[in-house]
Formats: C-alpha cells, sequence, structure tokens
C-alpha cells in the first residue's frame, strides 16, 4: 500500500515558522492502530487523516506522536491547504466527532479562514498544585475549557520567559495548559504546553485560541483580535469572535510531498 503524503507549515508565509503538519488523504479509513503508528512515525506535532463522505464534505481525524487528538487547529488548515489545492476548492466542511462541522473557506489573499465552536473559558477557584507548581510564575488568574487549563499573565514578558516543569504538568491529563497576556504588537500572545499528549510545547495551537479569542474579547472590549503564539518557531493568528463560533484566519506554505509505503 502507498499514501500520498503532505507536510505543510501552518499560521505563517514563511518556510520553517508556524506549525508544521502532515496531512494523509484516505479512500477509506485506515485501522486506528496503523495512522498512530504513521503519526508516531512521522512525529510530528499533528498528523491528519482526511476521508471524503458522499456529502461532498470530509472527515477529518488527528494524530499526535502519542494518541489520537480530539480537535486540533493548525493540522485542519494544513489540511484545508491540501483538499483545496487537489480538489480546486474554495470551501471545505469537516466533520469531526468532538467537534461537529468545521468549515473553512479559503480567501482571495490565499489565506485560510476557519469557523470553529467557541470554547470559552471559565475561572477556576482553586487552581491544581500540580499547575501552580509547574510553572516558574504565578498567574493573575487560572481558567480553564474542556482543553486546557488558561494561566493569565499581566504582560508578554511573563508568558516569554515563563519555564515550565513537563512532570508536574503532565499529570494535570487530560487538561493541557496555555499561558496568554496581553501583547505588545498583537492584542495577545501565548505559550501552549502539552507534555502527556504531544510534546513539552506547541509550536502553534489553533484550537485552543477558540477559547483564547473569547476572554480576550471580553477583557479588550473588541471581537477581532491579533493573536501570536511565542513558541520558537511562532505563529499568527487573526481571530473574530461570534455568539456561538470563533473565526481563526491563517496562511500556510507547503514543505513537502511524498510516498509512504506499507
Amino acid at each position: 500500500m502507498q499514501l500520498t503524503i503532505h507536510q505543510i507549515d501552518a499560521f505563517t508565509n514563511e518556510l520553517f515558522k508556524g506549525n508544521y503538519a502532515a496531512v494523509i488523504p484516505l479512500d477509506t479509513w485506515l485501522s486506528d492502530d496503523l495512522m498512530l503508528k504513521i503519526g508516531a512515525e512521522n512525529n510530528v506535532s499533528e498528523t491528519a487523516f482526511t476521508c471524503q463522505q458522499s456529502d461532498g464534505s470530509f472527515a477529518i481525524r488527528w494524530f499526535s506522536p502519542l494518541m489520537e487528538i480530539d480537535f486540533c487547529g493548525h493540522a485542519t488548515l494544513a489540511a484545508a491547504y491540501v483538499l483545496c489545492e487537489q480538489h480546486n476548492l474554495a470551501q471545505v466542511r469537516f466533520y469531526a466527532a468532538a467537534v461537529g462541522e468545521l468549515v473553512v473557506n479559503k480567501n482571495s489573499d490565499g489565506s485560510f479562514a476557519m469557523t470553529f465552536p467557541k470554547q470559552a473559558p471559565v475561572v477556576v477557584l482553586n487552581a491544581p498544585s500540580a499547575l501552580l507548581n509547574g510553572l516558574s510564575k504565578a498567574p493573575t488568574k487560572v481558567l480553564k475549557n474542556r482543553q486546557a487549563y488558561f494561566a493569565i499573565y499581566d504582560n508578554e514578558q511573563d508568558v516569554t520567559q515563563l519555564k515550565t516543569d513537563s512532570q508536574l504538568l503532565k499529570t494535570l491529563f487530560p487538561l493541557d495548559v496555555v499561558a496568554s497576556a496581553p501583547g505588545d504588537e498583537y492584542d495577545f500572545v501565548s505559550r501552549y504546553f502539552w507534555p502527556a499528549s504531544g510534546g513539552d510545547e506547541d509550536y502553534v495551537t489553533g484550537s485552543i485560541h477558540t477559547g483564547l479569542a473569547p476572554y480576550w474579547a471580553q477583557q479588550l472590549g473588541k471581537t477581532t483580535l491579533s493573536a501570536y503564539q511565542a513558541s520558537s518557531r511562532g505563529g499568527q493568528l487573526l481571530c473574530d469572535v461570534g455568539d456561538t463560533y470563533v473565526t481563526i484566519t491563517g496562511h500556510a506554505v507547503r514543505y513537502l510531498t511524498g510516498t509512504i509505503f506499507i
């Protein structure tokens, strides 16, 4: 069996920036075990598998090197990049079991606007000690949603200089950790830590912005926000917050196309 694999850098228009994802379009699903093995072999933060449905939409599943992930924004962007190119589409409709329908539109400037369900966080009154002890600086506020704990800081330097204890943060599984603060050049900045699910730090995490954008929209009194994930590769996102959805826009560039032999 031979499979075509694409590797795309998402949330950037510059190669070797943003977050990389592998995309493998399928005609029929592979076994879960095989998809997990491929994700581990690829060893990128996420491998997206897609399978076209009879109504023209695409089912999508995401695998980190360690496990299946129920929602991934940057690999959705990468998959949309591939499928729009392959099928000459201006819109891709995805379906994922955990989050339902995800609609991605290709804009005239080549960027992709992804409409995701809003996942606003709520305040945590008693933050876990593993979270507080796992961060080198105490946050001013802690929130959480279905995906992660949100450690909120006063300024961008608090986030960029933050150090973490991955062994402690692992114990928070299935929740990951995002640190965020108002930005200097952008409306807000963030970093994302997921040692139990994929790696110590993720480069750019589209999914968490469905929670970050609503929070900062409320704090800043605006519904369109610019965001920067301050990882070693860095990534830029534009977020539009609605009543029930968040639209996240970003660019993507191709790194490679290849063949997997199984």
